[in-house]
């Protein structure tokens, strides 16, 4: 086919808070994603980085002075690197005497303080590197944990975890001192977003789940914390202050789509902000105030956007939008529907073909997460799919976001099972309203999306006729015990315990353990750098296939569990579409499988 399909999309800049004419972000530099400095009132940008395996984590700080970037290996281990804005071709060490760690948050004081996180098997750690260079551990966490802010003063840092322990967020004073801890629970988790800027004392934003909604909450060391009850939402939302310090700017994940909203703690007043139907990816308000957010929906490819009218920077190596506008998109019809299932009415997207009436084969592209959600969001896979004449359904089984907590937080049957539920019901269901054809349906998935990709080839051979397996996780144990300490606690979340604590639970919901039962052909596709999906037990998988003589092939690239190399993608899109042409009867051989054409990465 000879239209092209965006790959990588924009990410918001971040802006210098004293400086907001000096900002940085990822961009496309000939296929990868590399730190950009962008200098907005001389309309210039520099490429900061140049790595063979790409960049995505940069700051700015407060003056808009110094760049910092993350220098990282395909696990995501590395160290910070500084360099000054107008010469970001000398770089040096950020924090020389640090081993490399992973990321684990990033925050600055208007004093020049910056505060870094980092994470190993042993814990988060807190270092704070002050306006003279000086570097100092200060803060030591055991197990999960991330650095969510430092105060504008520089006084008091924040520790976040898991949302649902006691503490889920702790702060400290910039010493490395306990002041205060903020509590969670199973349905009452709590996450910390930031400090409002320019106030003193220090004001902490936070977001509590209460009674199966979300609402905002602020902390301070004399009042605790203060709930701001009148302004409950329905489902999920992230926040972000204005520089006033006193409104915020909230982004709802609501029924796929989102909603920006202002919210002024003063006046107790919430309005709207207006933004096309669709979703927005990413939201933030700039120093001067303007809104940014990157907006797509089912047929436009995202787009940076402002309140006020933002554009891009042109940049070496990148499209702009002067090169022209993206291809039209295709012909297909979409479809909301809501089908009754065991925990309630389970929401999923459909993409028909508009030139084919009566059954056709299709592919449900599963989301991961566990906790995100198919979205009015432009997706390439479903134009290419449905240009090869499937069906494309996406469905917002029980765990996915958008949805509120009582959905979000369903595992009732089990994790993974209850998934399962779900899917199957959207199935059956759009198999008796003629469709799609009941022999004729497969599954994609990348990461828990491959995970239940693989769970459903063995818990339910009779369905699926084909799966493609992304960076799934294919043996939860073996899993558990390679990951990182980010994913272990997610997954102690979501049993209840670790494999040592609930065995059962572990084999019931893994996909190993149903191997025997698989019958149609897989793909899998594994990076060697991933540590939230190890791939060894994915090869393993793969060799309990091949005794079983069921069709399989196994990807290898070199990448993390996220890969941010336009060809790799392109050639694995290839890769999986003439694997389906060879398998699955219900895709078109067009020629060339998929052209893919490049544009700017997103962080």
């Amino acid at each position: 086919m000879s239209r092209g399909h965006r790959l990588f999309y924009p990410a918001l800049p971040v802006v210098a808070e004293h400086a907001p004419h000096r900002a940085v972000y990822v961009g496309d530099a000939d296929g990868r994603c590399e730190i950009l400095a962008w200098d907005r009132a001389a309309g210039t940008a520099r490429q900061v980085t140049d790595r063979p395996g790409g960049t995505v984590r940069a700051a700015l700080d407060p003056a808009g002075a110094t760049v910092w970037w993350f220098d990282d290996d395909l696990g995501g281990v590395g160290t910070w690197r500084t360099c000054d804005f107008d010469r970001p071709d000398r770089s040096v060490e950020a924090l020389p005497s640090v081993l490399p760690a992973r990321h684990a948050g990033i925050a600055m004081a208007a004093d020049g303080t910056t505060a870094v996180g980092l994470s190993d098997d042993g814990g988060m750690t807190v270092f704070l590197r002050t306006g003279d260079g000086r570097v100092g551990e200060r803060v030591h966490v055991g197990g999960y944990a991330y650095l969510v802010d430092l105060d504008p003063t520089g006084r008091l840092l924040v520790v976040g975890g898991d949302a649902a322990a006691e503490p889920a967020v702790t702060v400290f004073t910039a010493d490395g001192a306990r002041v205060a801890g903020i509590g969670g629970g199973p349905d009452r988790r709590v996450w910390a977003l930031g400090f409002a800027p320019g106030v003193d004392p220090a004001r902490l934003l936070l977001v509590v789940e209460d009674e199966g909604g979300y609402l905002p909450a602020t902390w301070t060391a004399a009042e605790g914390v203060v709930r701001h009850g009148w302004c409950r939402f329905d489902t999920e939302i992230t926040a972000g202050w204005f520089p006033d310090g006193q409104r915020l700017l909230v982004r709802q994940d609501r029924h796929a789509r989102t909603l920006l909203h202002e919210v002024d703690l003063t006046a107790r007043t919430r309005t709207v902000v207006d933004t096309p139907p669709g979703s927005v990816l990413d939201a933030a308000v700039w120093p001067d105030g303007d809104v940014a957010y990157v907006w797509t929906d089912s047929v436009t490819p995202p787009q940076l956007r402002s309140v006020r009218g933002v554009e891009l920077p042109q940049h070496p190596g990148g499209r702009s939008d002067a090169d022209g506008p993206d291809a039209a998109p295709a012909d297909y019809r979409r479809e909301e529907i809501r089908v009754p299932g065991p925990g309630g009415p389970i929401p999923a997207l459909v993409a028909l073909p508009a030139d084919r009436e009566g059954p056709r084969p299709a592919v449900f592209l599963v989301h991961g997460g566990p906790f995100q959600h198919a979205r009015d969001a432009y997706d390439p896979l479903v134009e290419i799919l449905v240009s090869t004449g499937c069906a494309v359904v996406r469905v917002n089984y029980r765990g996915s976001s958008g949805y509120g907590a009582v959905w979000r937080n369903d595992f009732s049957a089990g994790v993974g099972l209850t998934q399962l539920e779900d899917l199957a019901a959207v199935r059956a269901h759009l198999v008796a309203e003629g469709v799609v054809e009941d022999r004729r349906t497969a599954l994609w998935g990348t990461s828990w999306g491959g995970y239940l990709t693989l769970l459903a080839l063995g818990r339910q051979p009779e369905l699926w006729r084909l799966g493609i397996a992304i960076s799934p996780v294919a043996d939860y144990v073996a899993a558990f015990e390679a990951a990182t300490p980010a994913v272990r606690a997610l997954d102690v979340l979501l049993f209840g315990g670790t494999p040592d604590e609930v065995p059962q639970r572990y084999a019931r919901s893994s996909p190993v353990t149903y191997v025997d039962r698989v019958r149609a052909p897989v793909l899998l596709a594994v990076s060697t750098g991933d540590v939230q999906c190890p791939p060894a037990p994915v090869e393993h998988y793969a060799r309990l296939l091949a005794e079983r003589r069921i069709p399989h092939q196994v990807v290898r690239r070199r990448a993390g569990h996220e890969d941010f190399d336009a060809q790799s993608h392109l050639a694995l899109m290839q890769t999986v579409l003439l694997f389906m042409q060879r398998h699955f009867d219900g895709v078109q051989d067009e020629g060339t499988p998929v052209a893919l054409a490049m544009a700017r990465p997103v962080g």
